[in-house]
């Protein structure tokens, strides 16, 4: 759900306290006037919430051993002169044999190399428009595969065979529909079988109108269809019928994607939905990847905002959080794109800290162009730093490990202080980087909010540099097992500096 962030509701109520006066030390409140805002429903309203934000704020957190990232307000408790900051991912140089690419795109990472999957016509520039059955029936899956992520080649499978495609990396045709956004995964379940390590959904719904109401009746009905494969190459159906129902999609002209998630003990796919009018987001879940639960309409478009892809993971160095990279569909702009930044730990919202874009079209008129931008699912680390983002036309952008954002202090300083943790482990690790003049301190708080003796502020040593790994040491050294089952709270003071992560290693 959207909502305004802790320090702007904090404002909000802020804004309508009534004034204090203070005669002799003591204060004094003056009742308020009938039109007094603070009496209004919305202060009231702003108040309660405040009140709430205060109450969740001292319940605990349990991350055991969890890397946390600060995507979202989920750690913070209270923050001094710093803020949440969104990072801009950097667009990687064009390789001399650039990727291959198409829509609805999927990268996976198996033990020995990375696996890619696009779509591909088997009619060069053909179109919707020339005829909807036909342009279907023509769409094919394709594969690539690479040792770095960087560099890919297309390996003749002998599966398929077509003219439109002389390299034989065709992994899928044949199957109507289906193709137009097939989306695999490896499934991460315990115990799965070794003939269904791999699994995909792909498939669309049928609009009403009688032109394809008439290729319904010949071809079946719609919806999401599962597949299974050993090894991402050699694909069959699971069943003919399909697993999430044509009716629950408007119409799933989009990339849906399912995966197994270890911190719901659940398969969890995101599906295109309309929403209002509006092109937005459903979730629904699954025990056996064949019956899923009734779909739940995910809260996460703003005011008139459309919700192209819903391109929802989870983050591979902590699969709690799942990171969403929606393409943002401007129908009334040229269906320009571009590529936004969300994040949701399960339930049925979004959390949108950052509205801005996290990608932009860019320069020059390529990515400007008509639906132009998409991003692949799959984030993948492609160095001992980086990880990497996939989007259309060959596009490889990069950040650093865990760094989609950050509590960020300017030089002047500030801080932040987290809500009560309960952790497992002997050390804390953090994920950061300081300018040459900035630096960090870290402090362990008691329930109380007082600092643990041994871990203060002032017995920290100084952080400075740029680290993707550092352990947090305080004059008597790094161990803080002493703490581990209690309440905590770490206060980081800070001077332009970025934290990006934590976690308590054991």
């Amino acid at each position: 759900m959207t909502r305004p962030a802790v320090s702007d509701r904090r404002c909000l109520s802020t804004a309508g306290l009534c004034l204090v006066l203070f005669c002799g030390g003591i204060a004094s409140r003056p009742l308020p006037a009938a039109d007094d805002p603070a009496t209004t429903p919305a202060a009231t309203a702003a108040s309660q919430a405040e009140e709430k934000d205060q109450q969740q704020n001292l319940q605990p957190v349990e991350i055991g051993s969890r890397r946390e990232l600060f995507v979202d307000r989920h750690l913070v408790g209270e923050l001094k002169g710093t803020q949440l900051k969104l990072h801009t991912p950097q667009l990687m140089p064009a390789i001399a044999k650039p990727r291959p690419h198409g829509h609805y795109a999927t990268v996976l990472r198996a033990d020995d190399k990375f696996q890619f999957y696009y779509r591909g016509d088997t009619i060069p520039g053909n179109h919707w428009k020339k005829g909807w059955e036909q342009y279907h029936e023509g769409e094919v899956t394709l594969y690539a595969e690479s040792q770095d992520g960087i560099h890919w080649t297309t390996p003749d499978l002998g599966l398929y065979e077509h003219e439109t495609f002389p390299a034989g990396n065709i992994v899928l045709m044949g199957e109507f529909l289906t193709t137009h956004n097939f989306t695999p995964f490896i499934d991460t379940k315990p115990g799965v079988p070794a003939d269904e390590k791999y699994k995909a959904l792909g498939g669309l719904a049928y609009q009403p109108h009688e032109k394809y109401q008439e290729v319904r009746r010949k071809r079946g009905p719609g919806g999401l269809k599962a597949y299974a494969s050993p090894d991402g190459i050699h694909w069959r159906r699971i069943q003919d019928e399909p697993v999430v129902p044509e009716e629950w999609g408007k119409y799933f002209d989009s990339q849906n994607y399912a995966f197994w998630s270890d911190s719901e003990q659940c398969y969890v796919c995101y599906f295109r939905r309309f929403l209002r009018g509006y092109r937005g987001i459903a979730r629904t879940t699954s025990k056996d990847f064949r019956t899923w639960t009734e779909f739940v309409e995910m809260e996460a478009n703003l005011p008139r905002e459309h919700l192209y892809t819903p391109c929802t993971q989870p983050y591979y160095r902590a699969p709690h959080i799942y990171i969403a990279l929606p393409t943002r569909f401007m129908a009334q702009r040229g269906a320009a794109t571009d590529i936004l930044f969300m994040s949701t730990r399960g339930g049925s919202s979004f959390d949108r800290e950052f509205t801005q874009s996290f990608i932009r079209p860019g320069l020059g008129a390529d990515g400007w162009a008509n639906r132009a931008n998409y991003a692949a699912i799959g984030i993948h680390q492609t160095g001992p730093n980086e990880m990497s983002l996939f989007l259309t036309h060959g596009r490889r952008y990069t950040l650093r490990l865990d760094g989609f954002a950050s509590v960020n202090a300017p030089l002047a300083g500030g801080e932040m202080i987290t809500r009560p943790l309960i952790f497992t482990g002997k050390e804390l690790e953090i994920n950061y980087s300081t300018s040459a003049a900035g630096q960090m301190l870290v402090e362990l708080r008691d329930a109380a909010g007082q600092p643990v003796p041994g871990f203060s502020l002032e017995e920290c040593e100084p952080i400075y540099g740029d680290h993707i790994s550092r352990v947090v040491k305080w004059n008597n050294g790094a161990d803080v097992s002493a703490l581990a089952g209690q309440p905590v709270q770490l206060r980081f003071v800070m001077e332009d500096a970025d934290l990006y992560s934590l976690k308590f290693n054991e």
